[in-house]
């Protein structure tokens, strides 16, 4: 048995004798009037569940109360509360690279004894069908380098809103010059600069490359699936070697042959390039796909295939977005562990996901209605099966490191500095940064 199955049976085990279940009166009794306060982003997963968040008010008597901020000034507001001795918070949604931030500090409970709590966990619940990568990259701490599965680790969190990477392509732009959509990096880097020679003022890729974070996470998109990590085993900075370089390259040429503009794309920036019909592919997040359906904001609807996120030397697409868990300064846990463990079960996953929000469960992605109303997410399924957790270091250090990444990969797009000069000096501030952190002290 993997880590991951014996994470998500051993958790349940306790559950699965238990003679109440989630739905009766008997589990929700006790916390019948009980009022919650959560912390969401603003973003279109947690839109679509507050259309549904009603319906557990309406089952549980549990009433639920919603702080939604945008990303940056909800992480702000959470660094702040979660430093209380009670905090305001009894749910959060934090994104994955936040994971190691707050478990680090121990602001996170560990979720093992609310599972094994016959009282709460609902042995319908099946962890089983919650989507691997996801639980390993947003839930799981305290494994594999301190961030993956391991026999040491823990759960703390559970996909909520969580993403994968994918390469969206207009299917009539296509269809009309006889091409196939691309599978590997050969194909996708040709085709970009290829289509706007066939198609004048159109670009070819569209995606995210402006300073700091955005640029980082592009280069990371890359750096998967060409066959490099940031670190080795040793935690020895490997972002400069020449898979590192492949991959600035290969992002550095999707931008030259992008539409003006391109280098200073946000994640809205680039997605409205391809929305608009500017652009003839996007690669990024699942989370864009409903609203390229949506003839209020997009004049491509209907004229938009998805394919797997291109293949380098291995398939490796991006494990992201956001989770949800319970501060340890939270007022009400085992209120904020139902609604949790409700907001993430199969009813619940699927009536998000009708909604337009982003589904955990590899069955939701199978449900024949949601691919009625969105056909897209049965391929995303299929995409689900290359998504890797180890894309990028879930480690107290990497905020730093990546802003340096973002800021120094801008310089390369925008002012065309070398690649090689770039990004040995990354990998030089990157050891300090490490060194400093303590990741060097077991070394002889």
């Amino acid at each position: 048995m993997s880590f991951m199955q014996s994470i998500k049976a051993g958790l349940f085990l306790a559950a699965a004798s238990a003679t109440a279940v989630l739905a009766s009166d008997a589990a929700f009794k006790p916390y019948a009037g009980t009022k919650l306060v959560v912390n969401f982003p603003a973003h279109p997963h947690y839109s679509a569940v507050r259309k549904v968040l009603p319906e557990f008010t309406k089952l549980t008597g549990i009433q639920v109360e919603v702080d939604q901020l945008e990303f940056l000034k909800m992480r702000e507001k959470q660094t702040l509360e979660l430093t209380k001795a009670r905090g305001d918070y009894d749910l959060i949604a934090y994104v994955v690279f936040s994971k190691a931030d707050y478990v680090f500090a121990d602001q996170l409970e560990n979720l093992a004894r609310y599972f094994m709590n016959p009282k709460l966990a609902d042995p319908a619940y099946d962890a089983e069908d919650l989507i691997d990568g996801y639980v390993q990259n947003i839930g799981v701490a305290g494994g594999r380098k301190g961030y993956l599965p391991g026999p040491t680790g823990s759960l703390f969190g559970v996909p909520f809103g969580a993403e994968t990477s994918v390469l969206f392509y207009r299917t009539d732009v296509f269809e009309k010059h006889k091409l196939a959509p691309p599978k590997t990096y050969t194909e996708m880097l040709d085709l970009a600069c290829k289509i706007p020679q066939m198609e004048p003022g159109m670009g070819g890729v569209a995606m995210r490359a402006a300073s700091g974070h955005h640029a980082a996470h592009a280069f990371l998109l890359h750096l998967a699936p060409l066959g490099g990590r940031i670190f080795d085993d040793q935690w020895n900075p490997i972002v400069n070697n020449e898979k590192g370089i492949a991959a600035a390259q290969a992002l550095k040429k999707i931008v030259e042959c992008g539409v003006r503009g391109s280098q200073v794309f946000g994640p809205a920036e680039a997605a409205a390039s391809f929305a608009q019909g500017n652009s003839a592919m996007f690669l990024d997040s699942t989370v864009y796909a409903a609203g390229f359906e949506n003839p209020a904001n997009s004049k491509v609807v209907g004229k938009v295939g998805w394919v797997k996120h291109p293949v380098g030397v291995r398939a490796g697409s991006q494990t992201g977005g956001f989770g949800i868990g319970i501060p340890k300064n939270a007022k009400s846990k085992e209120a904020a562990f139902l609604l949790l463990q409700w907001l993430t079960s199969k009813e619940a996953d699927l009536k998000i996901a009708l909604e337009g929000g982003n589904p955990s469960r590899y069955s939701t992605h199978k449900n024949p209605t949601l691919n009625a109303k969105f056909p897209f997410s049965a391929a995303f399924g299929e995409a689900l099966k290359d998504a890797d957790p180890d894309w990028r270091p879930i480690i107290p250090p990497w905020g730093k490191i990546n802003a340096d990444l973002g800021t120094t990969l801008s310089k390369v797009l925008t002012e065309n500095a070398d690649i090689k000069a770039s990004l040995d000096g990354v990998a030089e501030r990157t050891r300090a940064e490490m060194r400093a952190a303590g990741y060097y002290t077991w070394q002889k």
